[in-house]
This record gives structure tokens, sequence and C-alpha cells, in this order.
């Protein structure tokens, strides 16, 4: 059972973190169009700091369940703390590498989630954990 909530955690973080850098990158694209269509839209950025931390949250948990119960392995949350902490910080490198600071720090994120699934499915106590959980 808990190891199917961390892949279906590590999924929603690596979904909810590319959706949130989508959202940033197509954010000033669309921006301007949105009169045009008659519609406006604010810019929030409390929103998007409490998306983030939802997102680090719920990145925090998944690589726990996979470090605690699996492969003890410490990299996948310096990645995942580097890609917060630097996406957290986009608006210290000025307006013209937001973006580019963006994409660093959700990369970094989802890079975390992706490495906490290929740890846990190499190691053998997964192996036998899937096998307990099915029933008989």
């Amino acid at each position: 059972m808990l190891a199917k909530a961390r892949v279906l955690f590590d999924k929603v973080g690596i979904t909810v973190t590319s959706l949130c850098a989508i959202h940033c990158i197509m954010l000033p694209v669309l921006l301007p169009v949105l009169p045009l269509l008659g519609l406006t839209v604010n810019h929030n950025h409390a929103f998007e700091r409490i998306m983030l931390l939802f997102t680090m949250v719920l990145g925090f948990v998944a690589l726990f369940i996979g470090f605690h119960r699996y492969h003890r392995k410490l990299y996948p949350f310096y990645s995942l703390f580097l890609g917060g902490f630097i996406y957290w910080q986009r608006d210290v490198w000025g307006h013209e590498y937001e973006h580019a600071v963006l994409i660093v720090g959700a990369s970094l994120v989802v890079l975390a989630h992706v490495m906490n699934m290929r740890l846990c499915s190499q190691c053998d106590s997964c192996e036998t954990e899937h096998h307990a959980d099915e029933p008989a």
C-alpha cells in the first residue's frame, strides 16, 4: 500500500511541477493576448508560492517513503531542495533570467522524483513488498 502511495506521489509531483513550469513560461506569452479576447488575469505570486510549497511537501513525502523503506540514498533530496530553492529565488535573478531559472529549478524537482522512482524500482525489497501487497 505504501509503495503504491509513493509511486502516486512521485507521479503527481512530476505532473504538478511540470504544469507549474509550463504555466509560468506561457503566462507572459498569453497575458498580452487576453485583453484582445476580453479576458483579464492577475498574476498571483502568492498562488505560485503556495503551489511550490505544495509541490515541495509532496516531493518530500514521496522521497522520504522511498528513502526510508527502500534505497537510503540522499541525493534525490539534494535535487528536490536545490530545485525548490532555485525556483523560489527566481525573482532575485531578474526578469530577463526568470524563465531560465524557472526551467532549471523545475527540472531539478522533476529529476528528484525520477531518481526516486528509479532507485525504488532497482532495489530487491521493492519486489518483495510489491508481492506482499497483492491479495493472495
